[in-house]
């Protein structure tokens, strides 16, 4: 069971041609749905008695898939896909000689604003769960921060809907139970702060605790809101780990040797070689803190699901998931990462399980 089956699961219920609801969920004529980036199932049941609500609710959960970060994710969100067909294959992944910060769509390194070389309807060009919903006429909106309208992301993954900008949870609340206003509606409605809150002071922390204080309330009054007989479902896009380890490639030669581009973020490394030693060598260097595998043996394993020839390339020669609480930064390229203590992307249970939290409103 993996987030690509949730939207679809939902659909099944509001009639749509083609949705399957291979999770079982019940079926509603008004449904909500509220990703909370970052809440991952292991977290929320480690911190339940900071969320009354949702553990209130039978705690469920699916896979995220890998990797477990957010533009893959959502991009599962918004096609029904894994990574290996909806072909966002990471924060960032190189799309021919360009490598693209997905959540940004902007090139990685001077931040030059990609959507035009590199449209976002082209670089995912299947028809999202959103198109197909309202061709069957399904009433269905998003609710997401402002910045969002627009973007290449949402452009690539979450088209089909009517957007709402949100500034905040008053807005992002009423939003959503405007989303839910008619018969046969959906309304995807989304939550970034918890993620933030966990990247810069860790998940656990204190300010990460009152953070899902403030996503419980959040739920619980998007519920009280609702009409009899909707549904809300909250669910997440990744969960998060502590690094305590960390490993820096800018100030490591041996690891440059052979490695053409390196992508992706610092729990999973996606390496374009000019030399098949560059396995070997990264496996040695990490030993027991990463699994390094080749393209093809990830491919085999299964890790990105099925894989199409448009996410094949994009995936590097080698993919390097770390272990435990280990992350590979790049200090001089990517100052931004090294002040943060939170991270997510790569396979561990703490990043992949996200809940999968149902309450219908009486």
């Amino acid at each position: 069971m993996t987030i690509a089956e949730v939207v679809p699961s939902l659909l099944s219920g509001l009639e749509v041609p083609g949705a399957d609801n291979t999770l079982g969920l019940p079926a509603a004529r008004r449904v909500v749905l509220l990703l909370v980036d970052g809440l991952g199932h292991e977290l929320l049941r480690a911190h339940a008695g900071h969320a009354p609500f949702l553990s209130g609710m039978a705690p469920r959960h699916v896979d995220a898939g890998f990797p477990s970060s957010t533009a893959t994710s959502l991009a599962s969100i918004g096609t029904g896909l894994l990574s290996g067909e909806h072909g966002i294959v990471g924060y960032t992944f190189a799309v021919g000689d360009e490598v693209l910060n997905a959540l940004t769509w902007s090139r990685v390194g001077d931040h030059h604003d990609l959507r035009k070389t590199l449209v976002p309807e082209v670089v995912q060009p299947h028809p999202t769960v959103f198109e197909r919903a309202s061709a069957a006429g399904v009433a269905v909106s998003s609710v997401a921060p402002m910045a969002h309208r627009g973007s290449g992301l949402t452009r690539a993954v979450l088209r089909g809907s009517w957007f709402r900008g949100a500034a905040g949870f008053g807005d992002l609340a009423l939003g959503a139970v405007a989303g839910a206003g008619q018969d046969r509606s959906f309304c995807y409605a989304y939550h970034p702060d918890l993620d933030t809150i966990g990247h810069l002071y860790g998940p656990g922390s204190p300010e990460w605790l009152l953070q899902l204080e403030f996503v419980d309330s959040l739920a619980s009054r998007i519920a009280a809101r609702l009409p009899s007989g909707a549904l809300l479902v909250v669910t997440a896009d990744h969960g998060m780990i502590t690094a305590d380890e960390r490993i820096d490639f800018d100030t490591e030669p041996q690891l440059w040797q052979g490695v053409r581009v390196i992508a992706g973020e610092p729990r999973v490394r996606y390496l374009h070689t000019s030399s098949s030693e560059v396995l070997d060598v990264w496996r040695e260097f990490l030993g027991a803190r990463a699994e390094v595998l080749s393209r093809e043996d990830a491919v085999e394993a299964g890790w990105f699901g099925p894989v199409s020839p448009l996410a094949a390339g994009r995936i590097g020669d080698v993919v390097v998931a770390m272990k435990d609480s280990a992350v590979v930064l790049r200090s001089q390229a990517e100052p931004t990462w090294n002040a943060m203590r939170g991270f997510h992307g790569s396979r561990t249970r703490q990043e992949l399980a996200i809940p999968l939290l149902v309450h219908r409103v009486s």
